[in-house]
């Protein structure tokens, strides 16, 4: 009988003990990142296989059953967020700008498989700290859908229930090092089997092939000499990671039976029912506020995966996942835990023996969790293992915060994501080789109780949108191998942002188009990354399969012109209006001081510095003043008059056609066709558009 979620059996491949498989992209893990990876090289054209451990595919959203999506908050629609919460920039439809089109495509069907009241709605389980969320079964039938024309087609195999045992390396020790394959284990049936990848990328959920194929990573929170980030102590400490966590998913019903309490509960410290809180406890400005389980603003409703009415109330059958961290147990008392596993125990740097064993306690504790909730606040709660595919309710995995992560071309530390750093920003740093972008408003710790976890402060916590770099996907001396998941360059600290739902699905789909990219074209990976005509090249690919690159809120995935305005803005060739917002305007008019800036970008000029200014009207001073001369310089651009340029008055298409032809005269293509050569100014889009054209002519 089908399970909902689950591929048939059919659908899979169980290879034999010492079968030897070859294919051009492998893609090893479970994450979330490893199915967006598949995806998206698979969309760009490429022949995949994913080996996992599980059968159900989508790691965070459902063997994980942590399918109540931690968004941006920008992706929430405004009508959503209270008015005296609303971030400036906040839009509409944030999923047109923030996430790509395959992501967002994945979230409307989810929509259309959990309606509420027989209505399609925005946020189908009314969960109040997530904006989407859905249970883990309907996220597993609707990425299922999304990959079963490849499965038909031929150009995807899936490997369930098997484990990485090996890294196969091609000069180990030599500086053309290069992973060639992995060897794996079927952890059902115990066959070892071999699987070749002309590209692999690491996208399990802890970074396991980096430490098996002794591949330069990290684990924990690093040094001030490893990352240079300001704040950190002189010394690592490996032992400080986030705390991971066994979610479950609970119903409320009127038939609840108590599950079982583990062995040691009440005995063992982190099976201890004092810890457990069952109340939430907030300080406001009058006073402290015990909100019960039930509240339309506790416990239960904070991860809320179903219900049957679009309101906030918490009624009989509705469906929630146990996601609780630390909060106090009372008004002035001390901080208790849900089903975090904080006991200084971790998963990454330890023996796998010590990591089962740590895992096995983290699910133990979960159990012990339910147990409290059920035999003190909540006597109505019951496990759905119908939803999670277990006989508890329990996840298959647990839910993994912080992994090993690799040393990369490029690191993203502390300094390139908080806003401390970008005071009247309302940007982090946008990366010149940005593959994709990410948010959310805060670095997200849940650190376990090791000693010595760094305090970043309140400035030093808040974080603001940031793009995801080429460098970070890329290992600094390791070839055929692609980053992915909580594996990329980000440091311990970073990381606490970019391991989130959307981020993690962004840059999986990233390496996916990569691995395809670099396959197409016979060339390595990181040949994209320092190759500039390679880097455009590629996220043109990018923007055409409806990635954002580059923080915008006003040109959407589905703006016929997004290709060209993405790429540009994140290649620093052509500037937003005011970098205190996300607007870039696209109606707007242009002045020919801007024009020119971006024609000097575009073209690659070298700054022009004559020993007196052409123009009276362009001082030295003038934030245009290189590319003006620059241009003159090379008789494509002129003055409006005797030594004046002109340029706060904007530019014509007339003008903008003409500086155009005299950019590139021997391209031998028209690069403004659609443009009517009038006295009417141009607008940013259309200027893009030409530009953009100018850029791929001279690139070739």
């Amino acid at each position: 009988m089908p399970v909902p979620g689950l591929l048939d059996e059919s659908a899979f491949l169980r290879p034999d003990d010492g079968q030897i498989l070859q294919f051009p992209i492998l893609v090893v893990g479970g994450s979330t990142a490893a199915y967006a990876a598949a995806l998206g090289a698979l969309q760009a054209g490429a022949t995949v296989c994913i080996v996992q451990p599980q059968r159900v595919l989508g790691g965070q959203f459902t063997a994980q059953a942590l399918s109540a999506s931690d968004d941006a908050p920008l992706m929430a629609p405004k009508a959503l967020i209270p008015a005296d919460r609303r971030d400036p920039n906040q839009l509409e439809n944030g999923e047109l700008f923030c996430i790509s089109r395959s992501q967002r495509q994945f979230r409307d069907r989810q929509r259309q498989l959990q309606p509420v009241a027989g209505k399609v709605v925005q946020n189908p389980g009314g969960s109040w700290v997530s904006h989407f969320s859905v249970t883990p079964a309907i996220a597993a039938i609707a990425l299922n859908e999304g990959i079963e024309p490849y499965l038909q087609e031929g150009r995807l195999t899936i490997v369930p229930f098997a484990e990485p045992t090996q890294v196969l390396l091609q000069a180990p020790e030599g500086d053309d090092r290069k992973v060639t394959g992995v060897v794996f284990q079927d952890w059902q049936n115990g066959r070892s089997f071999t699987v070749n990848g002309d590209i692999v990328i690491e996208a399990t959920d802890l970074g396991d092939l980096l430490e098996m194929g002794n591949i330069e990573s990290r684990v924990g929170q690093e040094s001030r000499s490893q990352t240079g980030e300001a704040i950190l102590p002189e010394e690592p400490r490996p032992l400080c990671q986030q705390a991971f966590t066994f979610c479950a998913a609970v119903e409320k019903s009127p038939t609840s039976q108590p599950i079982p309490a583990p062995v040691g509960y009440g005995v063992e410290p982190w099976l201890d029912p004092q810890s457990f809180p069952s109340t939430f406890w907030i300080e406001g400005k009058n006073g402290w506020e015990g909100r019960a389980f039930y509240d339309a603003m506790g416990m239960f409703r904070y991860r809320r995966l179903q219900r049957s009415i679009e309101d906030s109330e918490v009624r009989d059958r509705d469906v929630s996942v146990m996601n609780w961290g630390t909060s106090p147990l009372g008004p002035d008392a001390p901080k208790g835990c849900g089903n975090d596993y904080l006991f200084g125990a971790v998963l990454t740097g330890v023996s796998r023996q010590e990591r089962q064993q740590n895992a096995a306690r983290g699910r133990d504790r979960a159990r012990a969790y339910l147990h409290f909730l059920q035999t003190t606040a909540a006597p109505d709660l019951t496990p759905r293992g119908d939803l999670t595919w277990t006989e508890d309710g329990i996840a298959l995995e647990p839910y993994i915060r912080e992994a090993r992560r690799g040393v990369a071309i490029a690191t993203v530390r502390h300094e390139d994501v908080a806003a401390k750093f970008f005071p009247g920003s309302a940007r982090a740093r946008s990366f010149e080789d940005a593959v994709g972008i990410g948010q959310y408003h805060y670095l997200d710790f849940h650190p376990n109780e090791a000693p010595g976890h760094v305090d970043l402060g309140a400035d030093g916590n808040r974080s603001l949108p940031f793009s995801i770099p080429l460098g970070a996907l890329i290992p600094i001396r390791t070839d055929g191998l692609i980053l992915s998941a909580k594996s990329i360059g980000t440091t311990h600290i970073t990381n606490s942002a970019y391991r989130m739902h959307p981020v993690e699905w962004a840059i999986g789909e990233a390496g996916g188009h990569l691995a395809a990219f670099a396959l197409d074209r016979g060339i390595r990976v990181r040949d994209v990354a320092r190759d500039p005509r390679l880097k455009r090249l590629f996220q043109g690919q990018l923007a055409r399969f409806g990635i954002p690159l580059f923080w915008f809120n006003d040109v959407s995935h589905e703006d016929p012109d997004f290709e060209a305005i993405q790429v540009l803005a994140a290649a620093g060739l052509v500037q937003t209006e005011h970098s205190e917002n996300l607007n870039f305007n696209p109606e707007a008019t242009v002045s020919r001081a801007v024009a020119a800036i971006a024609f000097a970008n575009v073209l690659g000029l070298e700054p022009a510095n004559p020993t007196k200014p052409t123009f009276v009207d362009v001082p030295p001073d003038c934030f245009a003043y290189s590319s003006v001369e620059a241009l003159f310089a090379r008789d494509i651009v002129k003055g409006v008059g005797r030594k004046r340029f002109a340029p706060d008055r904007w530019i014509t298409r007339e003008q903008t056609i003409v500086l155009a032809s005299k950019s590139l005269p021997g391209a031998g293509i028209d690069l403004t066709a659609d443009l009517p050569k009038d006295r009417q100014p141009i607008q940013r889009r259309a200027l893009c558009r030409l530009l953009y054209r100018l850029l791929n002519a001279k690139l070739g």
